[in-house]
């Protein structure tokens, strides 16, 4: 069992590298364009279409970095009330806790994912620039399953007992 967790760390540590690479390419492209705009804006030649790339590019970026927010333990929590309680008992919420968390995310990355497969059957396309939706769409699925996954190692690690969280 110890061996399948370390096994499943990595590949989340790898996993979240690479998302979190992409995440940042979509920030920087976030913020090429905007300055792009803005200058361009001036001689009164705005870039067609901005604000769809923002969202779309903003959406993408916050989805592939909530895997690695989770691994630092960035996320706000409330922890007042739970200090009190005895490490035991901190534990089993910590676990039920993840457990909710793990049944959220992959939930929510089934349903993304099923609206991008719907997405991409009728070629829905954004209504400025005419891309494809269903390409963000199915990145924001990976990065909601990404958190699931980090949750549920997380999950595993406390009820093992490891001290890494």
């Amino acid at each position: 069992m110890t061996q399948f967790i370390k096994n499943l760390d990595s590949i989340g540590v790898i996993l979240n590298r690479c998302l979190i690479a992409v995440a940042g390419f979509f920030l920087v492209v976030m913020m090429v364009l905007t300055v792009a705009n803005v200058f361009l804006r001036s001689f009164g030649i705005p870039l067609k279409g901005t604000f769809e790339l923002m969202g779309y590019c903003g959406a993408v970026a916050a989805a592939l970095a909530l895997a690695k927010t989770q691994v630092a333990r960035q996320h706000i929590a409330v922890e007042v009330l739970i200090r009190i309680f005895p490490r035991t008992l901190q534990s089993i919420l910590s676990i039920i806790g993840s457990l909710i968390g793990v049944i959220f995310f992959v939930l929510a990355a089934l349903q993304t994912w099923r609206m991008g497969n719907n997405f991409w059957q009728v070629n829905e396309l954004s209504e400025t620039l005419r891309f494809a939706y269903f390409p963000f769409v199915y990145a924001v699925s990976l990065g909601l399953a990404v958190i699931a996954l980090v949750l549920a190692i997380q999950m595993l690690q406390e009820l093992k007992g490891d001290k890494k969280l």
